[in-house]
């Protein structure tokens, strides 16, 4: 069968199928490629980059214009997956107008298909302005990174009954302002099940339990490419970051060594231009 380009309607029409969703985040272009080559549904060009790949403490530096130039790289690398720009903090929530002006940007300069948004009730109306403005948003509740500090550090999100009302309450409201779809992060299995049958949109879940209508990983966690601590909600598919380091130290052995490059590394020049050679720079 031929394969088509995932669309914003092949994602809902997955859930109505019972279908799960698959979403890694990427950050470069050969990421992007070989995780569109293996099938996965859709791409989120995350905030994470700040600390995975940026070198950052948390996400909250990172800028619009790193989020531009790593957007638009994956969107290069990419031929079938659905493509989703993470709006990075302070890019949205001052002003509607600046909120619709940049995530314009995710989708004429770096080539997006959605942008991302974190936030419940309060950033409603924000969503709404921009899925007005003709550019599909994704919502993002439960543990939202961005504004950690005021959650009381990395926790799960809704475990009492009230605060799980809340991000129910949340939830329905940011479908009803136009979310096209949902990520859950951190939020007790049965109240991300909940929402997830509450909502007509599909949910993405990250450490939310297996009934969301779809998972996502940072691609880093999941390869083991970073060093440090993993949470709970990971599971790692390789060990990349091993890998690496063993052959960066073979690499340096080798070239410590002169074991490389050997002449299969290398390029000859013909014997009678070389001796020409010496003749025309033995004067300089």
């Amino acid at each position: 069968m031929e394969r088509k380009r995932i669309e914003l309607a092949t994602l809902l029409q997955k859930k109505a199928k019972g279908e799960k969703i698959t979403m890694l985040t990427a950050y470069d272009a050969p990421t992007a490629r070989a995780l569109d080559d293996a099938g996965i549904d859709t791409l989120l060009v995350g905030d994470s980059a700040g600390n995975v790949v940026l070198g950052y403490r948390d996400t909250r530096p990172v800028t619009m214009d790193e989020m531009i130039v790593l957007t638009s790289a994956v969107a290069r690398g990419t031929r079938w997956a659905y493509v989703i720009g993470d709006m990075p903090f302070m890019s949205y929530n001052a002003t509607r107008a600046e909120a619709i002006r940049n995530a314009g940007r995710f989708v004429k300069e770096a080539g997006a298909e959605a942008v991302k948004l974190e936030g419940g009730g309060p950033m409603a109306g924000t969503l709404q302005a921009i899925v007005q403005a003709g550019i599909p948003v994704v919502g993002h509740l439960g543990l939202t990174p961005q504004t950690v500090g005021m959650l009381g550090g990395y926790r799960v999100q809704g475990k009492s009954a009230e605060n799980a009302a809340r991000i129910v309450r949340d939830a329905l409201e940011l479908e009803s302002a136009g979310a096209c779809m949902l990520v859950l992060e951190m939020v007790p299995d049965r109240v991300a099940a909940l929402i997830s049958r509450r909502l007509k949109i599909p949910t993405i879940g990250i450490g939310s339990g297996p009934d969301c209508d779809g998972q996502v990983l940072v691609v880093h966690d999941m390869l083991g490419v970073r060093a440090g601590f993993t949470p709970k909600f990971v599971k790692r598919y390789a060990a990349l970051g091993e890998e690496m380091e063993r052959a960066a130290a073979e690499y340096k052995a080798d070239v410590e060594s002169l074991a490389f490059p050997a002449a299969a590394h290398s390029f000859a020049i013909d014997d009678a231009e070389y001796a020409r050679l010496e003749s025309l720079v033995k004067d300089l």
